[in-house]
């Protein structure tokens, strides 16, 4: 096993080198024939993932997760479509992001750089695969990426189409490599590269991301859970609050930015939540709730303190009975994952005191969560939703897979 991560891993430095100097109409000749190639073989991308989807479900995996492994001609034609997004944004290689003169005529400047070797450990998704592999390539980073045991068959098959398409186009072998085994020992050996990887970003839920951090010994960028919140004022649009909460919850389930617990300000509570639990309860949502909550409709099941720390990830939701935006702010730092959450609300001040207090990486007034993603924002694809207080925060994309490198241009200058 060891001798399969090390070697993986010299590939992937060896060919960082090279990408870092590729033109950037090189890197988005490849990233458009990479798209081509997902189109061109989707038939064996499904055949794929129906073997992981059929061992997933002979295993009881809920549905919800399962949504997150399926993939079908519409997922892998948006595969390919993030791929071509990706190549149309600029390249932040080699960006000189400022420069200043000193007294002594020194001349300082930043140059955007690639990170150097990328390692992704995830869970589920099969589409990360394709978007890590773009992102990574744009960036002039080398990328290693170790999928869940989940979607070994699709991750496998995606890795061996897109790296052949690369190369093809005058990518370096080692530029895109999947790692090919389940053991659990390969992505723990992963954690440990510091002489060949540069950066490690877990991909996952809670218990994946609480390994890396524990087991690294490369730096980490935490893509974050997603116990996300809506805060729902007094002077909301009601109708439409509860548009936005059930697309929230029940458009994907289960991904990290769709929506956990509901906050009610308790001078519409008795209005609100029984047709809001209605309404969730006619799209198949489980409803809990805090003892407040349960007064006003008495069949929802109590909400534990656990509740109110979990990402549910599943047709599940909790609500709540505040009074009124500090109180919800409080409950969203104390609670929350740093991730997203939303008030509805008619007054600008409100909203903007929300915005303000609320200590995640993305924050929405009169929206749904479901938009914390690296297209919607226009960024393209995404290798995952920073929820650190680093670089990077909230979608990470092109740009933040870059770091800066100083310049200093003398004529002849010593230090006296």
């Amino acid at each position: 096993m060891s001798s399969l991560i090390l070697e993986m891993c010299k590939k992937a430095k060896e060919a960082s080198y090279e990408l870092a100097k590729l033109s950037t109409e090189t890197k988005n000749k490849a990233l458009y024939n990479m798209a081509e190639a997902l189109e061109r073989n989707v038939e064996e991308i499904l055949e794929a993932n129906r073997k992981d989807v059929e061992a997933s479900r002979k295993k009881g995996v809920k549905e919800a997760l399962i949504d997150r492994l399926i993939l079908n001609e519409k997922r892998v034609a948006g595969m390919a479509n993030c791929l071509r997004e990706v190549a149309e944004l600029p390249d932040p290689v080699g960006e000189i992001v400022k420069t200043w003169s000193r007294p002594n005529g020194l001349i300082i400047g930043q140059l955007r750089v690639p990170l150097g070797v990328v390692a992704v450990i995830y869970e589920s998704r099969p589409d990360v695969t394709s978007d890590a592999s773009g992102i990574c390539l744009k960036s002039g980073n080398a990328v290693v990426l170790r999928g869940g045991s989940d979607a070994i068959n699709s991750n496998v098959t995606i890795g061996k189409i897109l790296r052949q398409a690369a190369v093809k186009s005058g990518i370096p072998e080692g530029a895109i490599q999947v790692v090919p085994v389940t053991d659990r020992a390969a992505a723990v050996e992963l954690m440990t590269m510091r002489d060949y990887v540069d950066v490690l970003i877990p991909r996952g839920g809670a218990g994946l991301i609480r390994a890396v951090v524990e087991n690294a010994k490369v730096p980490v960028i935490e893509t974050g859970t997603g116990n996300c919140h809506i805060y729902v004022e007094k002077d909301a649009d009601l109708k439409r609050a509860i548009d936005i909460i059930i697309n929230a919850k029940c458009q994907r389930p289960g991904t990290c930015n769709s929506a956990e617990k509901v906050l009610v300000h308790r001078d519409v509570a008795s209005r609100f939540i029984p047709e809001a639990v209605q309404a969730l309860r006619e799209n198949g949502v489980e409803v809990r709730g805090c003892e407040e909550t349960r007064k006003i409709v008495s069949d929802i099941i109590p909400a534990t303190e656990e509740d109110w720390y979990r990402e549910y990830l599943d047709l599940i939701i909790a609500f709540k009975v505040v009074g009124g935006v500090e109180e919800a702010i409080q409950h969203i730092n104390k609670y929350g994952t740093k991730h997203s959450d939303a008030i509805l609300t008619a007054d600008f001040n409100k909203a903007l005191t929300f915005i303000k207090g609320v200590d995640s990486a993305a924050v929405y007034w009169n929206a749904s969560t479901r938009f914390t993603d690296g297209n919607q924002y226009g960024l393209g694809a995404e290798i995952g939703i920073s929820t650190q207080k680093i670089h990077a925060r909230g979608p990470m994309s092109v740009q933040h897979l870059t770091t800066i490198k100083y310049f200093v241009l003398g004529r002849g200058h010593i230090r006296e």
